[in-house]
């Protein structure tokens, strides 16, 4: 849901040679910014393609209305990539100032991207946000690394995130289910049709792909650094090489792919594919929940571990509202905001704070919580894998499409 936009900028920016300007209110004095937020409209654009999502930022953005006097404007998106284009054009055209992105959701590649290129606000105004002091960052380290690259306070944490698997019980045996990508492999074998991924650069099939050549590739240390041009073909030569066995036995034998996970997930409830994943470990429940999918949907995990990564929000250099959007992002870091988050039966996106440093009341709340029937408990969702440096994503997202995409 969240897309990179690296192959975008890099080029054009390093022939600009323009450096970021930060402007704003002092973030020590908060009543300031609480003060000069009022009245501001702060255009945040992020991931438009699910209604509940879409419900929960108009549910954040009538609060902040109604309690700071702060509009917010949710500008929806397919790519992220669009929202970062948008910044890029505005800094080549020398617009330093009065910028129309305030705040955008982002990670992985596409902060890698926008932090090289010095299209950010800051640094270090996440960490001196007020809700600061209740997130996790001893305990998960994605908080202060995102795809390995140091956020340096330039984004705040939002949601966790996990890759989690889906089935429904009523069509297939849990005895049955791989527990590894090459046991997927054997699946989609004895199982031709009914099973596929979104096609890259979606971000949910573009994981998929990390998922495999994580598990395959000869060499794991290599995936925390940049690709090497030298070894490259040969470092993921065991995923194409997957690819290849894996693409005839897909839904419609490769020959086209869902278009994102929602789509994905509308083929399981119709009964097109029988296995489908999320980066979401409460994602089947909240759909349940929502009767988008059937309660006989469950979650499964490779026994080998499974991808895991933060998504934040940040503020580009040149935004408009700065101060609506560091209230913004203070107000989606609140333990009452990560809460309704965290609900199924409204988004099911995982807490980036620590419940024990919350105040008892928000800590019992969160203990009250009903995370679904169809929700992993935290021992059961299996090893974390690391996410590979932001520049694999990118190559491999190129390759894939040299490969597999439109016309071939």
């Amino acid at each position: 849901m969240i897309r990179g936009v690296g192959r975008i900028i890099g080029a054009a920016m390093l022939a600009l040679g323009l450096a970021g300007k930060a402007a704003a209110a002092d973030i020590g004095n908060w009543d300031a910014v609480v003060a000069e937020a009022k009245g501001q409209t702060v255009y945040f654009n992020a991931w438009g393609g699910s209604e509940n999502i879409n419900a929960y930022i108009r549910w954040a953005g009538d609060e902040l209305k109604s309690r700071y006097g702060v509009s917010v404007v949710h500008v929806k998106l397919d790519d992220t990539a669009k929202a970062i284009a948008t910044v890029l054009a505005e800094k080549s055209a020398g617009k330093d100032e009065g910028g129309s992105v305030d705040l955008v959701w982002i990670n992985g590649e596409n902060f890698a991207a926008m932090k090289r290129e010095a299209l950010l606000y800051g640094p270090g105004w996440a960490t001196k946000l007020p809700s600061w002091r209740y997130v996790d960052h001893e305990n998960k380290p994605t908080v202060l690394k995102d795809f390995t690259i140091p956020t340096d306070g330039l984004e705040s944490p939002w949601g966790g995130a996990k890759l989690v698997f889906f089935y429904d019980t009523a069509r297939t045996k849990a005895g049955e289910l791989p527990r590894s990508a090459t046991e997927l492999l054997k699946w989609a074998e004895a199982n031709p049709g009914r099973f596929s991924y979104p096609q890259p650069p979606d971000f949910t099939g573009s994981s998929f792909l990390k998922q495999v050549l994580t598990e395959l590739i000869h060499d794991k240390a290599k995936l925390q650094h940049p690709v090497d041009d030298a070894t490259f073909q040969a470092d993921v030569a065991p995923l194409f090489a997957y690819l290849d066995k894996l693409t005839p036995f897909l839904w419609r034998k490769g020959k086209a792919y869902p278009q994102n996970y929602p789509d994905m997930k509308q083929k399981l409830a119709d009964g097109e594919l029988d296995i489908i994943f999320a980066f979401n470990p409460a994602e089947a429940s909240s759909a349940i929940a929502n009767g988008e999918l059937p309660e006989t949907v469950r979650s499964f995990v490779f026994s080998g571990g499974t991808l895991g990564n933060t998504h934040f929000v940040a503020i580009p250099y040149n935004a408009t509202a700065k101060a609506g959007a560091l209230l913004l992002a203070d107000f989606l870091l609140s333990p009452e905001a990560q809460l309704r988050k965290q609900d199924p039966k409204v988004w099911g996106d995982p807490t980036v704070l620590s419940l024990a440093k919350l105040p008892a009341a928000d800590r019992a709340a969160f203990g009250r919580l009903d995370l679904g029937v169809a929700t992993l408990g935290p021992d059961e969702l299996g090893p974390m894998l690391d996410e590979p440096h932001p520049d694999w994503m990118t190559r491999i997202e190129a390759e894939w499409t040299r490969r597999y995409g439109a016309g071939n």
